[in-house]
């Protein structure tokens, strides 16, 4: 039976990008936008309590997908014609198709059924799917 090596530093660096990622995206790139399409009032700010609460949650949440993700690029390595191909080829599969399959599906139907706004829906999408490509290059190049 073949073993699966994961990088742990490679998760740990992965958390820490996909954290400032979110960062950039939720606030000087989409936040306006996205705070708008939530319906939040822009002269309201949370609580320091609620932003350290959101922040942890978000790290962790950033450990679960890179842990796991990083087991799920490990398993697709052992699938024939995987391994002649480049870590940036293997990096961009494994994003997309994760994207694909469990990302855009979820958000699709939370669009349709929450009756939530298509620009709420491409902001968060895109920032799972450029979440996915960040996190994939990573562990892949940190094999």
């Amino acid at each position: 039976m073949n073993e699966m090596h994961i990088n742990m530093l490679a998760v740990a660096i992965a958390v820490v990008a996909n954290f400032v990622l979110g960062f950039i995206w939720y606030t000087p790139l989409f936040g306006k936008v996205w705070g708008k399409e939530m319906g939040y009032d822009p002269n309201m700010k949370p609580a320091s309590s609620v932003m350290m609460k959101g922040m942890i949650f978000m790290i962790v949440g950033n450990f679960l997908m890179a842990y796991v993700f990083a087991h799920n690029m490990a398993a697709w390595t052992f699938v024939p014609g995987t391994a002649e191909m480049s870590a940036t080829q293997n990096a961009c599969m494994a994003a997309v198709f994760t994207w694909l399959g469990f990302y855009l599906p979820g958000e699709l139907g939370g669009t349709v059924w929450e009756k939530k706004s298509w620009t709420l829906f491409f902001i968060n999408t895109g920032y799972h799917l450029a979440s996915l490509f960040l996190v994939a290059m990573i562990l892949a190049y940190m094999v």
